[in-house]
This record gives structure tokens, C-alpha cells and sequence, in this order.
């Protein structure tokens, strides 16, 4: 069954969003610094602020996240994911994560090539392949991001592979067919109060077919 990460970025950050996504797995915090992206959203004590039984997720779309990895352990990160594009220090940041018991990911935007990763892609536990231009919620789904899956999970079979941008009902399903573990979804998700749940179950029972 495909696992869903809500984005709480769709649902303004708030601790009512958080509780209405309950059935999804993690609850994904997009973490913006007004540098590495135009747009800035919440940091690590916003984080640690909201309450929820699902895996908290945060993925750092910072500039320099090695500076940043303490805090966000400390705030209850379970999972932190990290651009390739915003550091000079990619292993350091691994291992400040990894250091912390976490489980540790690598973010590649649209344009970066699969291989500007392959060097580390043995020390992680998984690729978040972004289907728009990261910084702002709402985009429409980038169906190059297809081709990104379906070559990691070809070459990569243990790897997760997790996929954030435009995602509704039929990408969706195009990119858990290519070979996504995980769905990152905001918009879909959020789109009309009180649907939350039947949207994720919706999505949560995308058949997952065999990569060709």
C-alpha cells in the first residue's frame, strides 16, 4: 500500500490540519528559509509545537542545512530530507542526521540530473524527487519527475522513493506505478475540509505495478 506524507503546508500549518490527516502516514513540514527559496514558512519550534501520532517528516528546502539539523532532531524529526542544490557539505549533513538516529533523505529539484546524488545514494534511506520547482504549494505536476522514479527504483530497488508536487488522484497513480513508495500531498489533500480523509485513502490504495 503507498505510503501518504500530508503536507501541512496545504493546511497553513495548523494543529486542526494536522488532526483532520490522521489516517495518513507522516506529516510532512516544508521547512522554507527565504534564501534557498523565495518563500519563508515555519521553523523547528513550530514543528515541535504541533501534536501528532504520525512520523514527522521535515524536509529543508534551507540554505546550508547542516546548521540547521540539531534543532530539528530536537524538535521530534523522524525523517529529514535535504536539497543536493543547497550545501557544499552533502556527507557532513548526512552524518549529523544519521548521528541523531534519524532517517535521512536526499531532495534533487526538477532540473538536478540523477546523477549529481550517486556518490552518497548508498548512505541514505531515501530520494525525495521533486515534481515542481520547490517553494510554493499549488504547482502543477511535472511529468519529467516520472522518469526520475522509474530510473531510482530500477537501479535502486531498496531505496524509498518519494515524490512532493502537484500530486491528486491520477499523478498519483503515474508515480506509484513508475515505482514511488511515497506520496507527499498538499493541495489534493487539503482541497475541501472535511474530504481529507476520503483523499487519502483514496490515494493510499493506488496499486503499486511492476516497474518496467
Amino acid at each position: 500500500m503507498t505510503k501518504i506524507s500530508a503536507s501541512l503546508l496545504a493546511g497553513n500549518f495548523s494543529q486542526e490540519a494536522a488532526d483532520r490527516v490522521h489516517v495518513a502516514d507522516m506529516l510532512h513540514f516544508d521547512i522554507m528559509d527565504g534564501e534557498f527559496v523565495p518563500e519563508k514558512t515555519i521553523w523547528s519550534h513550530e514543528v515541535a509545537h504541533i501534536s501528532t501520532p504520525l512520523i514527522k517528516e521535515v524536509h529543508l528546502m534551507i540554505q546550508n542545512p547542516e546548521e540547521y539539523i540539531d534543532e530539528f532532531a530536537d524538535a521530534g524529526a523522524e525523517r529529514i530530507s535535504f536539497h543536493i542544490e543547497a550545501t557544499n557539505a552533502p556527507q557532513a549533513v548526512i552524518g549529523l542526521i544519521q548521528n541523531k538516529g534519524i532517517k535521512v533523505g536526499i531532495t534533487i529539484n526538477p532540473s538536478t540530473p540523477i546523477a549529481d546524488i550517486l556518490d552518497f545514494i548508498e548512505e541514505i534511506d531515501y530520494v525525495l524527487v521533486m515534481s515542481v520547482i520547490p517553494g510554493k504549494g499549488g504547482q502543477k505536476f511535472m511529468p519529467e519527475a516520472i522518469e526520475k522514479i522509474r530510473r531510482l527504483k530500477k537501479h535502486y530497488p531498496k531505496l524509498e522513493i518519494e515524490v512532493d508536487g502537484g500530486i491528486n488522484a491520477e499523478t498519483g497513480a503515474q508515480c506509484v506505478k513508475a515505482g514511488a513508495d511515497i506520496l507527499v500531498v498538499g493541495t489534493y489533500i487539503f482541497s475541501k475540509e472535511g474530504e481529507e480523509k476520503n483523499h487519502i485513502l483514496k490515494l493510499k490504495n493506488s496499486k503499486i505495478k511492476e516497474v518496467s
